[in-house]
């Protein structure tokens, strides 16, 4: 499926997936200005968490939606869906010497 056309005021309620039956890293579409590709984070019974990409560029925003505002997607974003879980969390500093200067201590 393309990107949606219809505006969630005018999506058709029995169209509309509840919200908790998305799961993490299901690739969806979700409505902040239109229609932008997204990544599930969280969902529960009333809304989703979502990465997703506010604009052309790369950079990725994260937000809360409601059933309405999301629907699948079946097209591939490469800048959403092959990042890795936590991509931020897995980097580390280079440590030199004994990693004093890397964590803010002394320099010899």
């Amino acid at each position: 499926m393309s990107t949606p056309t219809i505006a969630p005021p005018h999506r058709d309620p029995a169209e509309v997936a509840p919200a908790d039956s998305y799961h993490k890293a299901d690739p969806v579409w979700v409505y902040r200005d239109g229609w932008r590709a997204g990544v599930i984070e969280a969902a529960s019974p009333r809304a989703v968490t979502v990465t997703y990409r506010p604009g052309t560029h790369v950079g990725t925003g994260v937000d809360t939606f409601t059933a309405p505002y999301v629907t699948s997607r079946a097209d591939e974003d490469p800048a959403l869906d092959h990042r890795q879980a936590n991509g931020l969390a897995c980097r580390r500093p280079r440590l030199g010497g004994d990693g004093a200067s890397a964590m803010g201590g002394p320099h010899r």
